[in-house]
């Protein structure tokens, strides 16, 4: 089977259009139709239901796409190792986090990049759930989750130690207190993340072992958002503390204790077991253990 029809068929699908694949690939429409007739003749399966207005796969076209975006990978893979042979500082490092996990990165990516100027660092926003699967299906090749994933296809590797912070703003009747009850907060506004997280299914868990309302009146997609809103005094939230530190440093809100909950937030490294990583992942890697260079900063952190 040739590579080509499969890209074609992946550049129709993901972009809806026979036209708008042709404007990508620099071809004509009729070109990229043909392209894709030979690959379902040679499949003997039909891909694309173009008996409506928009094009629709059929199961057969799910499957194939799903392998036509392995072999897109393959192929990005080979042409990566193929720059890192001719320079072995050469290449490029696709690393998935969210918005909260993201920080816990910057440190040692700032060092790697002094270490390996020439190797393109892309860090891919991706919901935390799904990093572990991505890692599998070669989208990414490191990710930072802040959980264990639980599969023997999955390495990780502990590389901080955080907890979960109640935070409030310094006008804040809690302002001046160092620790609270759980009963204290049931008359509380909570802001919330409005993004899965097992750290927000213990939260909901400890209030509800306690009976003690959790009003999650206001639900906000990034954790800038909430940390606004809760410096405004419109609310309280539990967020990590690496990403309010610096307003906790600075005085712009207040870190509470809750007696009740006292979780630690445990930020992994990990990478597929059974694929050999890039050049430049095993270096990250290195780096973070702090094997390359100058020490790298403490991996495990309070």
């Amino acid at each position: 089977m040739e590579l080509y029809p499969l890209k074609v068929f992946l550049t129709v699908a993901s972009e809806g259009s026979f036209s708008r694949a042709g404007e990508k690939l620099a071809r004509t429409q009729p070109a990229i139709s043909l392209a894709v007739q030979k690959l379902e003749h040679e499949l003997g399966e039909r891909l694309l239901d173009r008996t409506g207005r928009e094009l629709v796969l059929t199961d057969a076209g799910r499957i194939v796409l799903e392998y036509a975006r392995r072999f897109e990978n393959l192929d990005r893979d080979l042409g990566t190792a193929l720059a890192e042979l001719r320079d072995m500082a050469a290449g490029r490092l696709s690393i998935g986090a969210n918005e909260s996990t993201t920080l816990y990165l910057l440190q040692h990516i700032i060092h790697y990049r002094r270490l390996y100027p020439k190797v393109k660092v892309q860090v891919q926003r991706s919901l935390s759930s799904r990093i572990p699967s991505l890692l599998i299906d070669g989208d990414l090749e490191l990710g930072v989750i802040s959980y264990d994933p639980a599969d023997e296809r999955i390495e990780s590797e502990v590389i901080f130690t955080d907890h979960l912070a109640f935070i409030v703003s310094p006008s804040h009747r809690f302002a001046n207190r160092d620790q609270v009850s759980i009963r204290d907060l049931g008359m509380e506004t909570f802001i919330a993340h409005n993004v899965i997280s097992p750290y927000r299914d213990i939260v909901l868990r400890a209030f509800r072992r306690a009976k003690v309302p959790l009003n999650m009146d206001v639900e906000m997609p990034t954790v800038e958002t909430i940390r606004k809103l809760v410096q405004r005094n419109e609310g309280v939230a539990f967020l990590p503390k690496m990403c309010v530190e610096q307003e906790l440093e600075q005085g712009t809100l207040h870190e509470v204790k809750v007696e009740e909950i006292v979780v630690e937030r445990m930020i992994r490294l990990a990478y597929p077991a059974r694929r050999a990583l890039s050049h430049a992942a095993r270096a990250f890697l290195e780096v973070v253990r702090g094997r390359v260079g100058n020490p790298a900063p403490t991996l495990v952190s309070s």
